[in-house]
C-alpha cells in the first residue's frame, strides 16, 4: 500500500483578522483541492495567551506559544505564516528565512523600503520559498482579466484606473496599530493603495516607471485610544471634576493618497486609496482601457468582471457581464467550488492562494502566478515612489528608488 505524502505543516503568527482569514484558508484548502500533499495546522502564536487558547480551540490549531521565536526553532514546522502588523515582519520573516522555513507574509511586504530590502534580500540568500497575500490576485475575475490581457483581447494597454474605498476610518475609529506610522508604515496608503499597485501589475504585466505626482491627506489628526488592554490602549483619564473622559491619540498617518504614473507599456494610471469614503465599504476597484477593448471590476461585486471587446461591430458592441463562476468554461478556481453562480466570497481568496502555495511548493503549477517577496518589493517601491512624490511634490522616477 503506497504511503502517504507527508503534510505541509503550517504555523501561523497574529491571532486577529488576518489570523482569522488564514486559518480559514488553511484548513479548507485540502478540501476543495485536490493538493499533492495535504496541508496540517502545526502551532499558532500570539501575544495574549488568554485570548491563543480560545483561537487555538476554535480554529483547530493544535499547539500555541507566545513566543514566535518558538517556530523558527522547530523543526515539524514546514512554512510560517505571518499576519502581524507591518512593524515586525522584517524581523519575523528574516528570522525564518535563516531558520529554513517558507514564509508566507501579509501585506504590504513591510512597513517601510527599507525593511521590505532587507526582506528581499534574506529571500535571495535563503533556499526557502516566500509568498504574500495579495490575495485579490485569487478572485476568479481578477485571475480571467489577467488571462485576458495575456491573450491580447485588450491590445495595448492605455489607461489604467484604481480605486480602493472604504469608510470606517471616521473620527470614532480608534487609534490602533493601523493609525501609527511607527507600526503601519502609512495608512490608506499601504493597507488599500498596495493591492491595487499589485493587482495593476499583476493584470497588465507591466510595470510602474513614474509617478507624476502625488497627494496625501490626514484628514483626522486625533484619535480616541481603544480601551482593550492593548499596547495602544490608554483606557480612560480622568478629568478635572473627576468625570472620565476618552484618552485620545495623534494618528500620524495618511487618511487618503491619490498618484498619477506611468506604466512601462506607456499607459497612463491613477491610484487613489481612502478610509473616509461614506457608502463605499469595500470598494476595490480596476478598470483597463486599450487599443482593442476594455475591462472593468469592483470587489463589492466579485464575482463578475465586465469586459468590452471593441473590434466587434458599433452596431453589437457594448459592455458584456461575465459571470466568472463558469467551470466549464474555464473561469479560474471555478471548478474547485460551487455550480455556476453559487458565487463565492471574500474568504475563498485566500483559500485559493493557500492551494496555490502548497502547489509552488511540490514543484506543480499554480492557478495563476503567485507574488514573492522581489514581487512585493516592487509595489514597496511604488507606494514609497508615491509618498515621495506627495512630499516634496515633485514627481519621482522608479529607478531612483531603490
Amino acid at each position: 500500500m503506497p504511503r502517504s505524502p507527508r503534510p505541509i505543516r503550517v504555523a501561523l503568527v497574529g491571532a486577529k483578522f488576518m489570523g482569522r482569514a488564514h486559518s480559514n484558508a488553511w484548513r479548507q484548502a485540502g478540501c476543495f483541492f485536490d493538493l499533492p500533499r495535504p496541508v496540517a495546522l502545526h502551532t499558532i502564536a500570539a501575544r495574549n495567551a488568554a485570548e491563543l487558547e480560545t483561537f487555538a480551540a476554535q480554529w483547530g490549531w493544535p499547539h500555541t506559544t507566545t513566543r514566535w521565536r518558538d517556530l523558527a526553532e522547530d523543526p515539524e514546522i514546514d512554512l510560517v505564516d505571518i499576519g502581524t502588523p507591518n512593524d515586525v515582519h522584517r524581523e519575523q520573516a528574516v528570522a525564518m528565512l535563516e531558520a529554513g522555513k517558507h514564509v508566507a507574509c501579509e501585506k504590504p511586504l513591510a512597513g517601510t523600503l527599507d525593511d521590505a530590502r532587507a526582506m528581499r534580500d534574506a529571500a535571495k540568500r535563503s533556499k526557502a520559498k516566500t509568498f504574500v497575500w495579495f490575495n485579490y490576485r485569487r478572485c476568479p475575475a481578477v485571475a480571467l482579466a489577467h488571462e485576458l490581457v495575456r491573450e491580447g483581447r485588450l491590445g495595448d494597454i492605455r489607461h489604467v484606473r484604481a480605486t480602493y474605498l472604504q469608510s470606517w476610518g471616521g473620527p470614532d475609529t480608534p487609534r490602533v496599530w493601523r493609525f501609527q506610522k511607527k507600526r503601519a508604515g502609512s495608512g490608506a496608503h499601504g493597507d488599500l493603495n498596495a493591492h491595487i499597485v499589485d493587482m495593476a501589475r499583476f493584470v497588465t504585466g507591466e510595470e510602474i516607471t513614474e509617478v507624476h505626482g502625488a497627494v496625501a491627506r490626514t484628514f483626522i489628526k486625533e484619535r480616541p485610544m481603544p480601551d482593550d488592554g492593548g499596547p495602544d490602549g490608554g483606557g480612560a483619564l480622568a478629568g478635572s471634576k473627576g468625570r472620565k473622559k476618552p484618552a485620545t491619540g495623534r494618528s500620524d498617518v495618511d487618511d487618503a493618497v491619490l498618484f498619477v504614473a506611468s506604466l512601462s507599456g506607456g499607459a497612463t494610471a491613477s491610484f487613489e486609496a481612502t478610509r473616509l469614503a461614506p457608502g463605499h465599504q469595500n470598494r476595490n476597484t480596476l478598470e483597463l482601457n486599450g487599443s482593442k477593448g476594455s475591462l472593468r471590476f469592483d470587489f463589492e461585486d466579485m464575482n463578475v468582471l465586465w469586459f468590452h471587446d471593441d473590434t466587434e461591430s458599433p452596431r453589437t458592441a457594448g459592455w458584456r457581464r461575465i459571470m466568472c463562476t463558469n467551470a466549464a468554461g474555464g473561469h479560474p478556481y471555478a471548478e474547485n467550488w460551487w455550480p455556476d453562480a453559487h458565487v463565492i466570497g471574500y474568504e475563498h481568496g485566500f483559500t485559493n492562494m493557500a492551494a496555490d502555495i502548497v502547489r509552488v511548493l511540490c514543484r506543480t503549477k499554480p492557478v495563476v502566478p503567485l507574488p514573492d517577496f522581489a514581487d512585493a518589493y516592487e509595489t514597496q517601491r511604488v507606494l514609497e515612489a508615491a509618498l515621495l512624490s506627495a512630499k516634496e511634490r515633485c514627481a519621482v522616477r522608479l529607478r531612483e528608488v531603490r
